[in-house]
């Protein structure tokens, strides 16, 4: 009996570290936006049913959309992101690097 204990507590213990070690890792997937800029520029984020809008400070740096999303620039650009781009804003429009 108190072999399973100790495997049942092994076993959640080990779930618990991967899910750490997911949560920890997951903002190196998100995409990074880059203001360049001389102007705050607001961005209209979607993703899936949530539509979110950030400011990003002239010369600033935000990581949004770590499972993909659509952005759409100060210009009316509207771009898919799946996450993993380097993204500048420069007079407004989104350069995708």
């Amino acid at each position: 009996m108190r072999g399973r204990r100790l495997r049942r507590w092994a076993m959640k213990t080990a779930w618990s570290a991967f899910l750490l070690v997911i949560l920890a890792v997951s903002p190196v997937w998100a995409a990074t936006v880059t203001n360049k800029d001389a102007e705050t520029a607001v961005l209209v984020v979607v993703e899936g049913e949530s539509r979110v809008e950030i400011a990003i400070d002239a010369g600033g740096s935000e990581s949004i959309c770590p499972t993909g999303c659509f952005l759409t620039t100060p210009s009316g650009d509207r771009i898919g992101l799946q996450g993993d781009e380097n993204v500048e804003i420069i007079n407004g429009s989104a350069v995708v690097k």
